[in-house]
C-alpha cells in the first residue's frame, strides 16, 4: 500500500514542505513519484519516518540522524535502540519532575516557617535528573566554540568536567531565579548573572564577535538542546537567557 504526500503530512504532523526537504537531503526519498509528479511513501518509509521524529524528538541533528539511519540494517533492532532511549528519556524526566516538585516544596516550607531550604542543605539535590547537553553537539554551528572547549577541557578529570557542569546549571538555576522574582532581563543584577557569563566564554576564546554572540543568543529558544536545557529549570528561560545576553550586547559590546 502506498500514501501520497499529502496524506503522510496529515498523519504525521510534518509539513510536506519539510518531508520534500528530507527528500532533497537523501534523508527520506518517497517510495516513487507517480507520472504526475506526486511522491508516495510505502510502509518501509513511513518506519523509516517514524524514526527520523523520534530522534528529532530526542534532540538528535538532521546530520547525525542521516549517519544513524544510513548505518541501519535491522529495522527491529534500531526500534529497540530507540525504545531504550525514550525509556530512558521518561525516567531522567521522571526525576527531573521529582526534583522541581521537591524543590518548590522546600521554597514553600521555607516561606512559610523561615527554616533553611532541604536542597539548599544539600545543593547536589537541586541536580538531580538535570543532564547538561552533549557540549560538542550543542555547538555544533559554532566550530570555534568546539574547539576552544576541546582544549579547554583535554586535560580536566572527569570530576573537574562534571563540576564546570554543575556550576553551569547552578548559573541556570540563579538565573531562573531572578526571572521569577520578577528583574527584568535587561536589569542590573541579570545583566551581572549575563556579565559573569561571558568572562566564562571569552576565558575559552578571546574576541568573540559581535554576531557570534548574537547567535548564541538566538541559539538559547532556537537550538533544540539548549532551549530543551533552560526550561528544564524554569518555563520561559530559554527566551529570558535570549534578550538578557541581546541586551548586555546592545549595552555593552556594540
Amino acid at each position: 500500500m502506498a500514501w501520497p504526500i499529502a496524506e503522510v503530512a496529515r498523519m504525521s504532523g510534518v509539513t510536506a514542505r519539510t518531508l520534500r526537504h528530507y527528500a532533497e537531503i537523501g534523508l527520506l526519498p518517497p517510495a516513487w513519484i507517480g507520472s504526475n509528479g506526486h511522491r508516495y511513501y510505502e510502509e518501509r518509509q513511513l518506519l523509516q519516518l517514524q524514526q527520523i521524529l523520534v530522534l528529532r524528538a530526542l534532540g538528535v541533528g538532521l546530520t547525525e540522524i542521516s549517519r544513524i539511519v544510513g548505518a541501519q540494517v535491522d529495522e527491529l533492532e534500531a526500534l529497540r535502540g530507540h525504545h531504550r532511549r525514550l525509556v530512558a528519556e521518561r525516567d531522567r524526566l521522571d526525576t527531573l519532575a521529582a526534583t522541581v516538585s521537591r524543590t518548590i516544596a522546600d521554597l514553600e516550607r521555607s516561606r512559610k516557617d523561615g527554616t533553611p531550604m532541604t536542597s539548599i542543605n544539600r545543593p547536589e539535590n537541586l541536580f538531580d535528573g538535570i543532564q547538561p547537553a552533549d557540549i560538542e553537539s550543542s555547538l555544533r554551528d559554532f566550530p570555534e566554540h568546539i574547539e576552544a572547549t576541546r582544549l579547554a577541557t583535554a586535560g580536566m578529570t572527569p570530576a573537574e568536567i562534571e563540576a564546570g557542569q554543575r556550576e553551569r546549571t547552578a548559573r541556570m538555576v540563579r538565573l531562573a531565579e531572578l526571572m521569577a522574582a520578577g528583574h527584568p532581563a535587561e536589569g542590573e543584577r541579570t545583566q551581572q548573572m549575563v556579565a559573569e557569563d561571558y568572562r566564562v566564554l571569552i576565558g575559552l576564546r578571546t574576541g568573540v564577535p559581535l554576531d557570534e554572540y548574537l547567535a548564541l543568543a538566538r541559539s538559547c529558544t532556537e537550538n533544540e538542546q539548549w532551549s530543551a536545557a533552560y526550561e528544564a529549570i524554569a518555563p520561559g528561560l530559554a527566551a529570558y537567557q535570549r534578550a538578557a545576553m541581546e541586551a548586555y550586547a546592545a549595552a555593552r559590546l556594540s
